[in-house]
């Protein structure tokens, strides 16, 4: 048996170390984040409690006026900060977002699993993964541009002259810049994520199985609706969280097609929103011009409530994910 060194020895204390911090750094900075921004919500949370998530009025007072002081903290007078309009927005983007993205990007990668074969699949998934790569500012010119005009003028009509009699598709079709643009442009950005994820997935089905299905004269459907879509049924679950993630945290892109309202509460799929990363970034620097610092503090708090959601989204599909894989198991162990 060969001798180990102390150098030798020294070297591994110094590996475990650094794998060590290396595997716990994303717990760190998760709790750094949350930290933080639980901290600065806190002034907040005394001054507004949960009318911050119930409000929709916006507005940070007049800030070269008289303060006044309510529980503890000093605000602007007038100043009232609710987020519920930005709540909405988020989530009503990114639920429509994922409508559209989902039946697209699934389809995209049972083609590119099985149907395109050679230097062409290898183009298009090459295609694929650019397009994830693509900046949000490009994006989000090509929605000012095009999606835009396409969607006041060309789409919007359509939709409500086919389908105007579900209420939230009727009405108005605005300027084309609100909730269907910006539902439109997410779509875009996440179907290359939930796309390549999806691909790799179809691709670890067993050859056996999907032959064994062909064999017994189901059709193609078939063999992907029974035999492949239930084999990979737990990763796709976390593939779309993947794409509600990056969802819920785009920012430019959505800042410029969302039409940046304020106070109002989207009445129907033609309304302008704003989204709670996009509203952040379009009120920092306004915020700091508050003397007393509490709209950077309701930033903050709108920003812990954007962490929240992710995570619990999260959380939930690794809480499915999980399930299902117990059940599996139990099953088997059943079988066996």
């Amino acid at each position: 048996m060969r001798r180990v060194s102390s150098a030798s020895k020294a070297a591994d204390r110094v590996f475990k170390v650094a794998t060590g911090i290396c595997a716990s750094s994303p717990v760190l900075f998760l709790l750094a984040i949350g930290i933080i921004v639980i901290v600065q919500s806190i002034p907040t949370i005394h001054y507004m409690g949960w009318h911050f998530i119930s409000t929709i009025q916006w507005n940070m007072g007049s800030l070269y006026g008289s303060m006044i002081h309510k529980n503890g903290v000093s605000v602007p007078s007038g100043a009232s900060y609710g987020a519920l309009v930005f709540i909405v927005g988020t989530v009503a983007s990114c639920v429509l977002a994922l409508i559209i993205a989902i039946p697209v990007s699934i389809l995209t990668a049972m083609i590119l699993a099985y149907r395109v074969r050679g230097p062409i699949g290898f183009v298009l998934s090459i295609l694929v993964e650019i397009l994830a790569g693509i900046p949000s500012v490009v994006v989000g010119l090509w929605g000012i541009l095009v999606l835009a005009p396409w969607v006041s003028h060309q789409f919007g009509p359509f939709l409500r002259s086919v389908f105007g009699f579900i209420p939230f598709l009727g009405g108005s079709t605005g300027s084309g810049y609100g909730l269907l643009t910006s539902g439109i442009v997410l779509a875009m950005m996440i179907v290359p994520i939930i796309t390549a994820t999806a691909r790799d997935l179809f691709r670890q089905v067993p050859l056996l199985a999907r032959e064994g299905g062909l064999g017994l004269g189901m059709t193609t459907w078939e063999t992907v609706r029974y035999i492949c879509l239930p084999f990979i049924k737990d990763g796709l679950v976390g593939a779309i969280a993947l794409g509600w993630g990056r969802a819920m945290g785009e920012t430019m892109a959505v800042l410029m097609v969302s039409g940046n309202a304020i106070n109002i509460l989207p009445h129907n799929i033609y309304s302008p929103i704003s989204t709670m990363a996009a509203f952040i970034a379009n009120q920092l620097d306004s915020a700091q011009t508050d003397a007393t610092g509490m709209a950077v503090h309701a930033l903050s708090e709108m920003a812990l409530v954007l962490l929240v959601i992710t995570l619990f989204t999260n959380l939930l599909a690794r809480f499915l994910v999980n399930r299902t894989t117990r059940r599996r198991s139990v099953k088997a162990g059943a079988n066996g």
